[in-house]
């Protein structure tokens, strides 16, 4: 009995080996599997993300705002969780110092709670246009470094304020300007070739840093004789001047540069030539005909601050972000009041649960969102 019970063992032993063996041999075979299946591609990073978010969650990704407060509280982290903010503006408001800026950008992000980091922009255009004066450096206007002749100070400037602007985690500065003859000196000047070769060496100082910039204010505001702050500017230039003159720069700039690497500002002024009724921002002629299909951008639209007064004093802000987003714009933004920013944000998520915006438009314009926030995570 004694040595049928050590052969039952042995034999046991045997048997437990041999499984172990084939679990091993199974375990390697499934590493191996996994070590062959290819990385998912950028694209389909992107398609994955998008489809685990909820509608909530996408439009969220659509609307960039102001907040109030030099650190996250309970109303920006109200704004970031209930409604899924994915953008955030700051201004002077916000600025203190360097090191509470960092702070800021830096709580925001990780109170977020996001599938994708957040957008954090800034206006520092140099001149009269620019934020946190005690700790960034003011560029000078585009317009002396225009005068200047010297397309390396477009690109050293903007370096320069990029460096400064990441290390703040800042990632997006809404400049440079891009209109032809701006006033208050924000522009490189009145000559499209010329001006299109400064904007081409700022977008250089920003790529370097992967800091995504904006040329704004599409298609030019130039010739804008009211300040569309207060209210709205009708161009009466034939569409002919305008695709040789105004619209020149970012048509350089696009067929140029990767559009992954900056937004497109549109502003809110009336051009006849384009569309007699309705301001740029608002206007499927201009952003999807004009700027999507003849001029080839297909990377990220966003409005001018819908809360001025070009567009402010004749629609609701539900009406505006609708209206907006129906015209082809991917982001819209609301610097001022949080109900305002509400409004349009539940705005567009009931147009598309009543089919007034469809699902595939919305998530177009956060499979861009998402592309861009991937590829401008973590690069230094």
């Amino acid at each position: 009995m004694m040595i049928k019970k050590k052969w039952a063992i042995a034999l046991s032993l045997m048997m437990g080996a041999l499984a172990l063996c084939a679990g091993c041999l199974s375990t390697a075979d499934t590493g191996k599997a996994l070590a062959d299946k290819p990385a998912q591609t950028l694209d389909e990073q992107v398609d994955t993300i998008v489809e685990s978010m909820t509608l909530p969650e996408k439009v969220g990704q659509m609307v960039m705002i102001g907040i109030y407060g030099t650190d996250v509280n309970d109303d920006s982290l109200f704004m970031l969780h209930q409604y899924h903010i994915g953008n955030i503006i700051l201004f002077d408001r916000n600025l203190e110092s360097a090191e509470q800026t960092k702070a800021l950008t830096d709580h925001l992000r990780e109170q977020a709670e996001q599938k994708v980091p957040l957008f954090i922009g800034i206006d520092e255009e140099g001149g009269a246009v620019v934020r946190g004066k005690a700790f960034i450096t003011p560029p000078p206007s585009q317009q002396e470094i225009g005068a200047s002749g010297d397309v390396t100070k477009a690109e050293g400037w903007a370096d320069r304020t990029a460096q400064q602007l990441k290390n703040l985690g800042i990632n997006v500065n809404f400049a440079p300007v891009a209109d032809l003859g701006g006033t208050r000196g924000r522009s490189y000047g009145q000559d499209p070739e010329s001006v299109t070769k400064f904007l081409a060496a700022a977008a250089q100082g920003y790529e370097k840093n992967r800091v995504m910039y904006a040329l704004k204010h599409f298609p030019g505001i130039g010739r804008g004789t009211v300040d569309t702050h207060l209210d709205v500017s009708t161009v009466m230039a034939s569409r002919e001047e305008l695709m040789q003159n105004d619209v020149v720069p970012f048509k350089g700039i696009i067929s140029s540069r990767s559009e992954e690497d900056y937004f497109i500002l549109v502003g809110h002024l009336k051009y006849l030539a384009f569309d007699p009724e309705r301001p740029a921002s608002q206007s499927p002629a201009i952003v999807t005909d004009l700027l999507r299909k003849e001029l080839g951008y297909d990377g990220i639209i966003i409005t001018d601050d819908l809360n001025m007064g070009a567009v402010a004093k004749y629609s609701s802000p539900r009406e505006r972000g609708i209206q907006s987003v129906k015209a082809g714009v991917d982001m819209i933004m609301m610097c001022h009041e949080y109900s305002y920013a509400t409004d349009a944000y539940l705005g567009i998520l009931e147009a598309v649960e009543n089919g007034e915006i469809s699902q595939q438009r919305i998530d177009e314009s956060v499979k861009r969102i998402v592309k861009a926030k991937l590829l401008h995570q973590g690069k230094e």
